[in-house]
């Protein structure tokens, strides 16, 4: 349904010349969503999914530790997004303290996307609401160390902002001016608590992630901030009992749609074929994870059976094994730590674990050596790879 321009252009003069800043009609839109039996189809079989979804964290017995390597994937591609040039190893050896092969700030900022989920995600499980402090506390999480130290973690920006060209005068999209960010972003917390009216979750996480992306309230971190709510979102409602649903790699696959439909709902107020688009997405991705994790658990079982045959040292290997699920590039000292296992214990378990192709060896050399849990990172790097 095309219900015409979706807010107002206000004129603004910044850098010496006049541009057109974009200020969103508050939500839900108005006439409301019109919904076709395709749509509602694609939504019930989005809801469907998430119940698919939402079931492997109950009947996955790793499930804790499939999350600890599954959300940093996210923080990856989400990164990935916005320019980061971080892989999946690269993350997971800055968190053991290794070099990793990119720029320090790209690690850097990836690994503060995974501690403001984190952060996010505690606040929300001790019954804080998910409001204008939450979002802002995230914020100055994700932005806390690296690039974005200086773009005032935790604020409001005070100054324009722009997507696209070089100056507000030629950009793509101008956002609100400035002093109107509290206001829209207090709108948008409105609707967020069910003001004026309730809105179902998974169409409230679709609306608000166009809406906050719209207002693009900080000076950096939007893109990454505005894919987290949905998921957080999700959570609040108790939708997902863990943050198993993430949209970045669809988002980055389809990139062109995903910025075409954002600029159509503005400008047209067709909702319904952004609504349907979000619907694609979630049901793809809920499916994707849940094949991501009947692979993981295949793996898993399948080298639980061959430790089994190494007789004595079948104990010792199953602990290290279990560690690796969670951490799939660990060193043998942090084996050692984790597993509460003496040194020359680990280093004989890892050498059966190479033996029987479980684990491989990264550095080649004799010391600081890392060890890969290879099938592991194979499979949850898919769709995570750096572009050649």
């Amino acid at each position: 349904m095309r219900r015409g321009l979706q807010g107002r252009f206000v004129t603004i003069s910044t850098i010496g010349e006049h541009a057109q800043a974009f200020v969103p009609a508050p939500l839900p839109p108005d006439p409301p969503v019109d919904w076709t039996p395709e749509l509602a189809g694609k939504f019930d079989r989005a809801w469907h999914a998430l119940g698919r979804l939402d079931s492997v964290s109950v009947l996955l017995p790793e499930t804790p530790l499939f999350l600890y390597t599954y959300i940093r994937k996210e923080a990856v591609l989400s990164s990935m997004i916005e320019g980061t040039q971080s892989s999946l190893a690269d993350l997971l050896m800055f968190e053991l303290g290794q070099e990793p092969g990119v720029p320090l700030d790209d690690a850097r900022e990836v690994s503060n996307y995974v501690a403001a989920l984190n952060h996010g995600l505690a606040r929300i499980r001790e019954g804080f609401p998910l409001s204008l402090r939450l979002i802002r506390e995230i914020h100055a999480v994700l932005l806390s160390k690296g690039r974005g130290f200086a773009q005032t973690p935790g604020e409001f920006r005070r100054s324009q902002n722009w997507i696209g060209g070089t100056r507000p005068g030629n950009a793509a999209f101008v956002p609100p001016p400035a002093e109107m960010v509290t206001e829209c972003m207090g709108k948008l917390e409105l609707f967020l608590h069910d003001s004026p009216a309730p809105t179902p979750v998974l169409l409230k996480a679709a609306l608000a992630h166009v809406q906050f992306e719209t207002i693009h309230p900080f000076l950096d971190g939007n893109g990454r901030l505005g894919r987290l709510l949905i998921t957080l979102l999700l959570c609040a409602h108790s939708v997902l009992r863990e943050p198993l649903l993430y949209l970045s790699l669809y988002f980055k696959i389809h990139r062109g749609r995903y910025y075409e439909l954002l600029n159509l709902v503005r400008q047209t107020g067709d909702w319904e074929a952004w609504l349907e688009f979000f619907a694609e997405a979630v049901e793809t991705t809920a499916g994707q994870a849940v094949e991501t994790a009947r692979q993981l658990h295949g793996i898993a079982q399948e080298n639980a059976v061959k430790i089994q045959g190494l007789g004595r040292a079948a104990e010792s290997a199953g602990l290290i094994h279990r560690a690796l699920m969670e951490r799939p590039l660990l060193t043998p000292g942090a084996l050692s730590e984790k597993c509460g296992l003496s040194p020359a214990t680990v280093n004989k378990c890892l050498a059966h674990l190479e033996r029987l192709g479980i684990v491989r060896e990264l550095t080649g050399g004799r010391r600081n050596r890392v060890f890969s849990y290879g099938g592991y990172v194979e499979v949850l790097n898919r769709g995570a790879e750096l572009p050649g």
